[in-house]
């Protein structure tokens, strides 16, 4: 199973100033504390391409954080922070080695730390990787439960991309289970929360596992579509594994429809993307359709070849639910060439995988095949039996009920997202009038406040005259007073004057008088 869930790598204060592996190489040489050696090598990490170096790396960051985190000291969390990072991605160098109890240990070994430190958005990321380790081993109640824990914590956070993952996973067991209701209600949601949060990879994602469910349910038109807008998305991001992966699906619905040489087409081109990156989950899964294309030509040979190629990939990666796939191609062509016995071996082999991964579909497959092969052996009740439990596999997965269901579903996601635009059209011009309606009160609060404070400004303007007149009349009544005190004064001075000077004339010689005794002394001299 494709992991939906990929440890995210901590960036602090690098990407700026180291571009390229040298410069980063240069950092590392010349950093002078072990913080800034993590964030380098954690930046090395998620640049790196080549396995064998991007191993190195983290080994050397599990190493280093290890030391300090033993330590201890003020920087203790942020050392055990890298460590549960390096644990992860050390987890997802052990699953392309396809030892799964080995990845799951680090990945629990990761969530440890992450719960310690009350990093809830690592934990839930670890959760939904442990629960797809849980899913690969064929445990699906366990796979089942970490997806709906990691959901839980996601959602509560409010991480939309986290949750979306959960969502996804626990969409891809109900739907191995045969509940095509549950599936579906759980990849629409993952869609709608992976289009809220601009998660185009996610949403590639989502759309090619809804269109492999409407593929199975007999809906090929509808599936081709979701194939094609995933693979859309897929190539414009550069995703080959995503490319390789709707490449085969689409051929997948050709197939479906008729249309082989489509179907071939679609399919080596698959098959050519997925070699070159190293994916052989895809290849195996390249092979098997290539090998039922062929096998419809009537070309055997090429049809057995490509099936055993797919079977021997699927046993190295210990891909249980594929192996049941494989087995019962193989099962199926040497019934149609007359090796019965042979037939019944591989058909063996398919159901007890098939029982062990407790999958409805394949259970309905390896049914199938054994029951012909039964018949033509005339072992009638065992062929009986596969006939009644290939009829309750049927049931629970193609039902009318289901198949109404899967469209339903369908019409009610685009429902919700013609009503989801509409609404956000109606918020916005909910808005416009909302901001013209404020603009229009602003423009109303300015002309009141201006006309308020105008009238205060005329009230005070007016005080002020009032009381400036006031003090104006009572100045004047003051000076009116003093002039006339001033005036009265000066009349008394003037008054004084004159009497004083009467006097002084009246006690004073007149000048008639001493005119004459100047004269009578004269004429006596």
């Amino acid at each position: 199973m494709r992991k939906t869930c990929l440890f995210i790598l901590i960036c602090v204060g690098i990407r700026g100033f180291c571009q390229n592996s040298d410069s980063l190489k240069l950092s590392l040489k010349n950093a002078k504390h072990d913080t800034t050696r993590c964030r380098i090598l954690n930046e090395m990490i998620e640049a790196e391409g080549d396995p064998s170096v991007w191993i190195k790396y983290n080994t050397e960051l599990k190493e280093l954080t290890e030391k300090n985190a033993e330590a201890g000291g003020k920087l203790k969390n942020v050392y055990l922070k890298y460590l549960a990072i390096a644990y992860g991605n050390v987890g997802y160098f052990w699953e392309a080695e396809h030892d799964l109890d080995k990845q799951l240990d680090l990945f629990n070994k990761s969530l440890k730390i992450s719960e310690e430190i009350g990093d809830r958005k690592a934990a839930a990321m670890t959760l939904n990787s442990i629960a797809s380790v849980y899913y690969d081993k064929s445990e699906i109640p366990k796979a089942l439960e970490y997806y709906k824990k990691s959901g839980t914590i996601s959602e509560s956070i409010g991480d939309k991309k986290g949750l979306a993952a959960s969502l996804n996973g626990i969409a891809l067991i109900y739907d191995k289970q045969g509940d095509i209701q549950n599936a579906l209600d759980f990849h629409h949601r993952s869609l709608k929360m992976k289009e809220e949060a601009g998660d185009e990879e996610g949403l590639a994602l989502s759309l090619n596992n809804i269109g492999f469910i409407y593929n199975y349910q007999g809906e090929s038109a509808k599936a081709l579509e979701y194939f094609t807008r995933a693979l859309d998305i897929y190539e414009r991001l550069g995703n080959l594994y995503g490319i390789g992966l709707c490449l085969n699906n689409v051929a997948s619905a050709y197939k479906e429809q008729g249309n082989k040489p489509k179907a071939v087409e679609y399919l080596l081109r698959s098959l050519k993307i997925k070699e070159d990156a190293g994916d052989k989950e895809g290849l195996a899964y390249s092979f098997s359709n290539l090998g039922t294309v062929y096998e419809s030509e009537g070309d055997v040979v090429k049809a057995m070849e490509h099936y055993e190629k797919s079977l021997k990939i699927r046993e190295a990666i210990g891909d249980k639910a594929g192996m049941s796939n494989s087995l019962c191609n193989i099962a199926n062509l040497l019934f149609d060439l007359g090796k019965t016995e042979k037939a019944l071996l591989f058909g063996n082999r398919a159901m007890a995988v098939s029982k062990e991964v407790g999958f409805p579909f394949l259970l309905l497959n390896s049914a199938e095949t054994l029951k012909r092969v039964f018949q033509k052996l005339n072992r009638h009740k065992e062929a009986f039996e596969m006939y009644e439990l290939e009829l309750k596999m049927r049931d629970s997965i193609t039902s009318q009920k289901t198949r109404k269901a899967a469209v339903r579903k369908q019409l009610q996601y685009a429902y919700e997202k013609k009503e989801a635009v509409a609404n956000a059209e109606h918020k916005v011009q909910l808005e416009k009038q909302q901001a013209i309606a404020d603009e229009k009160q602003r423009k109303q609060n300015i002309v009141i406040w201006s006309v308020g404070v105008g009238l205060i400004l005329v009230v005070g303007f007016a005080g002020y005259v009032f009381k400036t007149l006031r003090l104006t009349r009572k100045q004047k009544s003051l000076i009116e007073t003093k002039s006339r005190q001033v005036e009265e004064k000066q009349t008394e001075i003037l008054d004084s004057i004159q009497y004083a000077k009467r006097i002084q004339r009246a006690q004073m010689p007149s000048e008639v008088y001493i005119s004459k005794n100047l004269t009578r002394l004269k004429s006596k001299a």
